[in-house]
């Protein structure tokens, strides 16, 4: 699977980003510094899941009594509300059959991914009373 750096962890500051690697479109969420990239097409009809809006978890027990629990994590399709799990992809109402791809999402520093060897051209330098002398 290919590497595909998607952005500074201060441009997710708490959002989401689409991405497209190889002709698969993947949107990348931030929880509160954790990284989930799950496919961009809602599995039902196609809808960019970019596009929906992420919302939490509501249940209710008994009529009239509401419960609002895991604010953020869930994203639900722009065209036909489909809610899924943004920690695992599952769909709210048939986890097991339906899911979002994942894909694997983590934080890297820079230098990892810019690995060398880089060779710099060196010249000799020495030091002449007060003066500094390069010889090129």
């Amino acid at each position: 699977m290919a590497k595909i750096i998607v952005a500074p962890v201060s441009d997710l500051p708490g959002g989401r980003r689409l991405v497209e690697a190889e002709g698969k479109r993947i949107v990348v969420f931030n929880l509160g510094g954790e990284f989930f990239a799950l496919s961009d097409r809602c599995p039902h009809q196609g809808g960019s899941l970019c596009a929906g809006l992420v919302s939490g978890h509501v249940e209710s027990s008994t009529p009239g009594e509401y419960r609002y629990s895991r604010r953020g994590e869930m994203v639900r399709c722009p065209w036909h509300y489909w809610e899924f799990d943004i920690r695992t992809g599952k769909s709210w109402f048939d986890p097991k059959r339906v899911q979002l791809r994942q894909y694997p999402a983590h934080v890297e520093p820079g230098a990892a991914l810019v690995e060398g060897p880089y060779l710099a051209e060196t010249f000799a330098v020495r030091v002449e009373d007060s003066y500094v002398v390069v010889e090129a």
